[in-house]
């Protein structure tokens, strides 16, 4: 182990580096932002294609083994079948001595046209003055999902190699094509290496989501699951002069089953939910009490007038570690302009719940139904009712104590001068989730894009701030990394 001195002698060195080579890599950020890979759109198939063939060559320059595992084709809705784009697994260094540490990340993108509301072309990296006249930011599809932070790993990696350093951990990556469109191919892969690829691998690191603060640095320890939920009422269209006020109408009970699911002040209606959600200990409490969270910009960012709940410890709870239920659409009804007297036949009401650490996706369906068959069989109606859960995702919980917490904490205090914010995310991030059921590993969130980076909206950015002191982040984690072995 080295000493402290020797240490950070070494950390400054690596840090110059980065500092005097930002151009190049923001030079590497604006050709990768340059390629249109986004996964959604079949047309751009082969964008996304070229894009792997991009980090491929990238990795292979800085001496990495990579392999390239095509995966099988899938049939889109409308029939057309289409190759899924490779798998990226890389390695590099093979010391026995040193720590594993395997990257995760995606260099696909969500669709995106300048007409759509962006200032700049989405497809131009472009560097325009922030607010704050020492804030930078670099705008452009991909630059904070995911491509900078990506490219910040092997930044990281390539100053290691560019100072003639020692490695100080063992680097495997894996990088794919599909994260956007839902990750297809990726768990039946990750399931056939977990024997080889990954039995050597220690820790699993991720950088695909953003800090709560625009400012403060933060790891993410946890994300909420995702039960997707249809309910179907009805028969067939008949005329409302002919048939109104004499019949059971679906869409009037499929509204009474949709009241029915969350009161007016976000409280979840169904009996027994919140049974085993996990009871919030006191060393989480005063976790959620250093937060730097500011309502007011939380309440400008997403445009409302006001919350359900007052104090940052509220809305944070509800956000990370309570269940939310979402309303989202009803198929079936008429909803173009104008007016049409028809009694829709049949409807179906769709929503959600996001569903947090110890709720089981099969109790919670279960839940539902025996909800919504009870209040449907007060109502006396003869429409059928039908209640399916088309999509049911786990949420995700790290150990924040853990050794690998540790020493991400440790680098973000070297390079940001301050402790991390311990956060969850609201949101589901299936990914964590499947690498850490698959390999059983330490997987960790570590962001480097503040909160207003803007992923998949209009005008997405990476600050060159964030992007390079990012760089450096992953340089010291290396090295923290290798003092724990």
């Amino acid at each position: 182990v080295m000493s402290s001195s020797s240490s950070s002698a070494l950390e400054m060195e690596i840090f110059q580096y980065i500092d005097a080579h930002q151009s190049d890599f923001i030079k590497d950020l604006k050709e990768w932002v340059a390629v249109e890979s986004d996964s959604i759109q079949a047309h751009l198939r082969k964008e996304v294609m070229q894009m792997m063939a991009l980090a491929a060559d990238k990795l292979a320059t800085l001496g990495a083994t990579v392999n390239l595992v095509n995966l099988e084709s899938h049939q889109l809705p409308d029939g057309q079948v289409l190759p899924l784009p490779p798998v990226l697994l890389g390695e590099l260094g093979k010391d026995p001595q040193n720590p594993t540490v395997c990257f995760y990340g995606h260099v696909d993108v969500q669709p995106a046209k300048k007409e759509d509301g962006w200032d700049t072309d989405p497809y131009t990296l472009t560097e325009i003055d922030g607010v704050h006249l020492l804030i930078r930011n670099l705008y452009g599809r991909g630059a904070t999902d995911n491509k900078g932070p990506v490219l910040a790993w092997i930044n990281a990696v390539e100053t290691f190699r560019a100072l003639k350093l020692a490695m100080p951990v063992n680097f495997k990556f894996v990088i794919e094509g599909m994260e956007e469109a839902g990750s297809l191919g990726l768990e039946k892969l990750l399931e056939e290496e977990n024997q080889s690829f990954f039995s050597d691998v220690d820790y699993i690191v991720i950088s695909d989501n953003l800090w709560l603060s625009n400012k403060k640095p933060a790891l993410t320890y946890g994300s909420r699951g995702n039960a997707c939920f249809f309910v179907e009422c009805g028969s067939k269209d008949l005329h409302s002069g002919t048939f109104g006020g004499i019949i059971h109408e679906p869409l009037l009970d499929l509204i009474a089953l949709l009241d029915s699911l969350v009161d007016c002040t976000g409280h979840i209606q169904i009996p027994g939910i919140y049974d085993s959600v996990a009871a919030l200990t006191e060393e989480e409490r005063k976790l959620y009490e250093s937060i730097e969270f500011d309502l007011e910009e939380h309440r400008n960012n997403c445009g409302v007038k006001k919350f359900l709940y007052g104090t940052k410890e509220e809305i944070l709870l509800h956000l990370w570690r309570y269940p939310s239920l979402s309303i989202h659409g009803i198929e079936g009804a008429f909803h173009e302009p104008g007016i049409k007297t028809v009694i829709p036949a049949k409807v179906i009401g769709k929503f959600s719940i996001r569903q947090v650490p110890n709720m089981d996706l099969s109790v919670v369906k279960k839940q539902v139904v025996e909800h919504l068959e009870g209040v449907f069989s007060k109502r006396n109606s003869p429409n059928k009712l039908k209640v399916s859960m088309p999509l049911g995702v786990k949420p995700w919980l790290a150990d924040f104590n853990d050794l690998l917490y540790k020493a991400a904490r440790r680098a973000i205090k070297t390079v940001f001068g301050e402790d991390p914010d311990f956060i969850r995310d609201g949101s589901t991030i299936p990914v964590a989730r499947m690498f850490q059921t698959v390999t059983q590993k330490s997987v960790m969130m570590l962001p480097i894009g503040a909160a207003d980076a803007g992923e998949h909206s209009q005008s997405e950015k990476i600050s060159r701030h964030n992007y390079i002191e990012g760089t450096k982040l992953f340089a010291a984690f290396f090295l923290e990394i290798s003092k724990l072995h």
